[in-house]
């Protein structure tokens, strides 16, 4: 598990360092990766996770799965998108404070880590790894760019960066002593928390793969992209 755990560290790391090489002025790659990690993430939930979670004798999944979908909702209205891509600039009368940012940054991660544990199937905690590690590339990315705008030195957004990238190894390793300290069932702990980052995930990537572009048109690219996620989801997980 301390393996992942650096893994998970390393990549929000060096994805945010990718502000310093791609101008953010040029959001066509970006764009394009979101298309990507949009599609890989639901791709990953209807044939990994969800199949997990509903195959199991646990009552009541889908209202956890509700649940995880409205927490998200409710955490853009602090994170203004960013796990979707948005980086909103305010005018200077009505800057947001990227403290705030942050924090919702940080709890959308945290919550993402708890369903990481050493007792679920090797495939389906490889699947859940793999798609926070590339949900997270473009948040690191808007992040970074924006603790610079509002006036971050690199060393600064190197180390809130830091804080947002032990996040999700912080939510594997508290939600690991839970069932421990208490009678509940790991099984069914897991099962629950893994419905919650479901929705999460339903929520985050059906907002960007049906946002529309400036122009209300779906071109050809961000479609090839999109299809190109999906297929290698599937690859991931049905082989």
């Amino acid at each position: 598990m301390i393996g992942l755990y650096i893994i998970l560290f390393i990549t929000v790391i060096a994805s945010g360092s990718l502000i310093f090489i791609f101008k953010t002025e040029n959001q066509k790659f970006l764009k394009l990766m979101l298309a990507f990690s949009g599609s890989f993430l639901i791709g990953i939930s209807f044939f990994k996770l969800i199949p997990e979670v509903f195959s199991t004798s646990v009552r009541f999944a889908g209202l956890f799965v509700m649940a995880g979908f409205l927490i998200q909702l409710l955490l853009e209205l602090i994170t203004e998108g960013v796990e979707h891509g948005h980086s909103h600039v305010h005018r200077e009368g009505e800057r947001a404070t990227p403290f705030i940012l942050l924090i919702g940054l940080c709890v959308h991660a945290f919550l993402e880590g708890t369903p990481i544990a050493s007792g679920i199937d090797a495939d389906v905690r490889r699947s859940l790894v793999i798609g926070i590690i590339v949900h997270n590339i473009p948040i690191s990315v808007t992040l970074m760019g924006l603790l610079l705008h509002y006036g971050c030195s690199w060393k600064k957004g190197l180390f809130y960066l830091s804080v947002f990238a032990f996040m999700t190894p912080l939510g594997s390793i508290i939600s690991n002593l839970i069932p421990f300290a208490s009678s509940v069932s790991m099984k069914h702990f897991f099962t629950y928390v893994m419905a919650v980052v479901i929705g999460i995930f339903l929520h985050v990537s059906t907002s960007i793969l049906f946002e529309a572009e400036d122009n209300h048109q779906y071109n050809i690219q961000k479609f090839v992209v999109v299809c190109f996620g999906i297929a290698v989801a599937a690859g991931l997980t049905l082989l």
